[in-house]
C-alpha cells in the first residue's frame, strides 16, 4: 500500500513515449523468454526422465538391500559402498538422516538411478553439480544418469526432513 493515494484520474493520463517503449520492450522480452523456455525444455536434453513407479517403503528397501548385497565392495562409517556394473539399475534410499548406500560409478557410463524415501519427503541434491529432485515416499523415481566427470560428489538433502537434516550427506564416487 502506498503512503499517499494517487492523484485523481491518474489512470487516464497519457503515458510518456519513453515509458511506452519500455513497456513494449518488456512485453517482447517476456514473450521471447516464454517461447525460449519451451524450446529449451524440448531440445536441450537436460530434462529428467519421467519414469516413476508406485512402490511401498518395504518393497523399495528389499530391492535396495538385494542391490547392496550383490554389489557391495566395502563399508565407510557403517554405510555400505557399492560398485554396480555400467548399465545396471542403481538403488539409492533416503531415510532420516542418511543416504543409503554410497555409490562408486564409472565415468561416461549410463546407469538407471532408482531413488525413493522410506519415511518423509527428502530432496536429492548432487553437489557441486546442479542436480535437484524431490524424493517422496511410496514412489520409485528412475533417472537415467551418466557421470561426465571423475571425482567425489556429495548428495545433500535439500528439503528439511527433521532435526538431523544437516547431517544427511551421502556420497557418489565417479572413477575414470
Amino acid at each position: 500500500m502506498a503512503i499517499l493515494p494517487p492523484s485523481e484520474g491518474w489512470f487516464h493520463q497519457k503515458v510518456a513515449k519513453d515509458e511506452k517503449i519500455w513497456m513494449v520492450l518488456a512485453f517482447l522480452m517476456s514473450l521471447f523468454l516464454f517461447f525460449w523456455m519451451i524450446i529449451w525444455h524440448v531440445y536441450a536434453k537436460q530434462n529428467p526422465s519421467f519414469v516413476t513407479y508406485k512402490t511401498t517403503p518395504e518393497e523399495f528397501y528389499a530391492l535396495t538391500e538385494a542391490f547392496v548385497n550383490k554389489y557391495k565392495v566395502g563399508e565407510e562409517n557403517g554405510i555400505p559402498v557399492v560398485k554396480p556394473p555400467p548399465g545396471s539399475d542403481v538403488f539409492l534410499l533416503a531415510q532420516q538422516f542418511r543416504w543409503y548406500p554410497a555409490l562408486v560409478l564409472k565415468k561416461g557410463e549410463e546407469y538407471r538411478l532408482h531413488i525413493s524415501s522410506l519415511d518423509v519427503l527428502h530432496g536429492f541434491s548432487l553437489q557441486p553439480v546442479n542436480m535437484n529432485f524431490m524424493v517422496y515416499p511410496k514412489y520409485d523415481y528412475v533417472l537415467t544418469f551418466k557421470p561426465t566427470s571423475a571425482g567425489e560428489y556429495a548428495i545433500v538433502c535439500n528439503e528439511f526432513c527433521g532435526i538431523g537434516h544437516h547431517m544427511m550427506i551421502g556420497k557418489i564416487v565417479v572413477e575414470e
